[in-house]
Formats: structure tokens, C-alpha cells, sequence
């Protein structure tokens, strides 16, 4: 089958992006070597045949193109789920890299519960040491007031420090997160479509579009050649053809007895069929030649027939 250059050009390339894309998502999918190497291969077969079959189908009749338009269909459905993987995939694997280059914060000292629960418990005890009463001067008990409340600041001290802390954990998680997610996807969420839909969403979008260029780019590539002459079968001696149109009176002297005989002989043994087709093949003439030849073939036997 004849390839036209240009559109080939643009069909080859999406042919091979799109047996990458299957070439990568089947190796995420399987778990033993085995099994990935026929998810591959499995990607691979789907996405040439999802690209070829409308043009393969196109010269046959219409029972071959109505199954080879649901074997299509089909095609490109299991095409475009496992480009959607490779690209749900990929996405994942870049926010992650983005995650990563967020600077991580590390927390040190005690979290805010301990601290909390420690303050309570200072706080406790200095109420029941200033609730003492003495009868003389007692430094023991000033002491111990005084020690407490030293206490109850550096915890003040440390709860601030911690929360601080915290603050700032929570800010490099957002950030983190706000990473993991894509840009654009981010923005659609706004609109209150949950991410996750917008990236399978996606997915199908870009696989769908590749598909559909490599089938029509494959579709314009392998289209019949198509010529204004009626001779567009084997090859055919060069006629000159006069500028006003050919009758069949005209052409039928260039005619020797000799194809007739051919023909006649050929239809009679049973090597041909009577029909303007086969004789222009056999002959390697023109349309109009072989249409001669067939009128002077079938006009004896017309009286017989009737």
C-alpha cells in the first residue's frame, strides 16, 4: 500500500509517543518481569491497531469496516486508559519531586501536650504553696514560691517556642502539599471539582487527542492513490490521447483481433471472468479498452440468448 510522505511525517512520530507512552505505563503495572513485559506488549499491539484499523478497514465492504470500526473502538478505549495511567503516574512522580525540594523543618524540645500537661502541673503547686500560711518568717516557702514560678516562665518560655514550631511544620506541609499538586489543577479546584477528577480528566484528554492525530495522520497517509485516467491499473502501453474526447467508434480500430482472441480464449477456459475489471487487468489496458473488448466479446452470443 502506497504511503504519502507528508502526512507520514506527523503519523510516525505520534505512533512512536504513543507506543512509548504504553512501553511506560506497562512497565508500572505489572509486578514480575514477566508480567510486564506483556502489559507492554499488550499497550503496544492496542495502540497500532488503534492507529491503522480506520485505514487498513477503508478499502473493504461495509461488513469488514463495521467490525473493524467496534474492534476500533475497543482499541482505543483500552489505548487512552493506559496513556491516563502513564499520565496520573507521571503526575504523581513530579509532585513528589517538587515535595521533595520544599525545605524540611525539624522540630526539637518537647511538643505542646507535654508542655501543657507539665505547666499544669507547676501551676498546681503553686497555688498550694502560696495557699501556706506560717506563723514566723518561713524561707522554705519563699523559696519553693520563688522556684515555681521560675518554673511556670520557662515553660511559658517553651510552649511559645513550640508552638512556633509547629507554625512553622504546618506551613512547610501546606507548601509541601500545595507542591504535590499541579498548577493548573490546583486552579480548577477552585470551582469545587475534586483534584484527583481533574487529573483523570486530563489524562483522557491528552491520550484522546493523541489517538485521534495518529489515526487521521495514518488515515491520510495510506489513502489510495487516486488519478483522473482511466488507466489506474498494472502498467499499460502509453496511448497518445487526442484533445477532443475518444468515442468507442474511434477506439475501437486500435483494437487487434488478437486481444479479442486472447480474452475470448481465457473466458472459455475458465483462467477469466467476462467482466470489464478483470479484462483491463489481464489485458494491462485501459478502462475504455477493456469496456470495447467485453461489448465485442459478449455481442454474437446476444441472438442466443434470446
Amino acid at each position: 500500500m502506497p504511503m504519502r510522505a507528508q502526512p507520514a511525517l506527523l503519523a510516525v512520530p505520534a505512533t512512536l509517543t504513543a507506543a512509548c507512552l504504553s512501553v511506560m505505563a506497562g512497565g508500572q503495572r505489572g509486578g514480575f518481569v514477566a508480567e510486564r513485559v506483556l502489559w507492554i506488549a499488550v499497550g503496544v499491539v492496542l495502540v497500532v491497531a488503534a492507529h491503522l484499523l480506520p485505514a487498513l478497514c477503508r478499502q473493504h465492504g461495509w461488513r469488514i469496516r463495521v467490525l473493524g470500526a467496534a474492534l476500533w473502538i475497543g482499541c482505543m478505549a483500552a489505548t487512552c486508559y493506559g496513556h491516563a495511567v502513564f499520565f496520573l503516574l507521571a503526575q504523581k512522580h513530579a509532585g513528589e519531586v517538587r515535595a521533595a525540594a520544599v525545605p524540611a523543618v525539624t522540630t526539637t524540645g518537647r511538643n505542646s501536650a507535654v508542655i501543657a500537661a507539665d505547666r499544669a502541673a507547676i501551676v498546681s503547686r503553686l497555688a498550694r504553696v502560696t495557699e501556706r500560711r506560717c506563723a514566723e518568717p518561713c524561707p522554705s516557702l519563699r523559696i519553693e514560691r520563688a522556684t515555681l514560678a521560675a518554673r511556670l516562665d520557662a515553660i511559658d518560655v517553651e510552649a511559645t517556642e513550640a508552638k512556633r514550631q509547629e507554625a512553622a511544620q504546618d506551613r512547610a506541609d501546606a507548601a509541601r502539599a500545595a507542591a504535590v499538586a499541579d498548577p493548573v489543577t490546583g486552579t480548577l479546584t477552585a470551582f469545587g471539582i475534586p483534584s484527583s477528577r481533574v487529573d483523570l480528566l486530563a489524562g483522557l484528554a491528552f491520550a484522546a487527542v493523541l489517538e485521534a492525530v495518529a489515526c487521521f495522520c495514518w488515515l491520510l497517509a495510506l489513502r489510495p492513490v487516486e488519478s483522473s485516467k482511466p488507466n489506474t491499473g498494472a502498467a499499460v502501453t502509453p496511448v497518445t490521447e487526442p484533445s477532443n474526447a475518444v468515442t468507442e467508434a474511434e477506439t475501437a480500430p486500435e483494437m487487434t483481433i488478437d486481444d479479442v482472441t486472447r480474452v475470448a480464449a481465457a473466458i472459455a477456459d475458465g483462467r477469466l471472468r467476462g467482466t470489464v475489471t478483470e479484462i483491463r487487468k489481464y489485458l494491462g489496458c485501459s478502462q475504455t479498452r477493456a469496456a470495447a473488448i467485453r461489448k465485442q466479446i459478449s455481442e454474437p452470443a446476444k441472438p442466443a440468448l434470446n
